[in-house]
């Protein structure tokens, strides 16, 4: 799979929050993965807060992309959808990011959310990978 990030400095520095602007992908499976949230393979909501919920969804991220003979350097678009009430967190969420991602983060869209299917829930994470052959 060829692989490129485009972060022009004629747009803001989204690299600071661990995502690029865009990527260009060429040849591969496509994989588009369901919204993931920080639930264990029990189904128990992970910790309380924004920041377990969310290495959790990035753990099951990865582990959905394994199953598919991927891992994370092959995704290329997430889509998070954090609610209203965790909005003023959002600096767990980039550290998270920063750390999944450290080189040629995906793009990404963050989008605020009245809610999610269960109220315990802070944050849900849409991936799009693709995978070599």
């Amino acid at each position: 799979m060829q692989r490129r990030t485009i972060n022009p400095p004629t747009v803001f520095n989204s690299l600071q929050y661990g995502f690029s602007q865009a990527v260009e992908v060429r040849d591969g499976r496509r994989i588009l993965l369901s919204g993931q949230v920080g639930v264990d393979a029990d189904e128990r909501t992970v910790g309380p807060g924004i920041a377990e919920q969310t290495a959790t969804a990035l753990d099951n991220i990865e582990k959905v992309l394994a199953a598919a003979a991927g891992d994370l350097t092959h995704v290329i678009m997430l889509r998070l959808y954090i609610v209203e009430s965790a909005r003023d967190q959002q600096e767990p969420i980039a550290a998270a990011l920063r750390e999944r991602f450290p080189s040629n983060p995906p793009p990404s869209s963050w989008i605020i959310v009245s809610g999610l299917s269960l109220p315990e829930w802070l944050i849900e994470i849409e991936a799009e990978a693709l995978i070599p052959g």
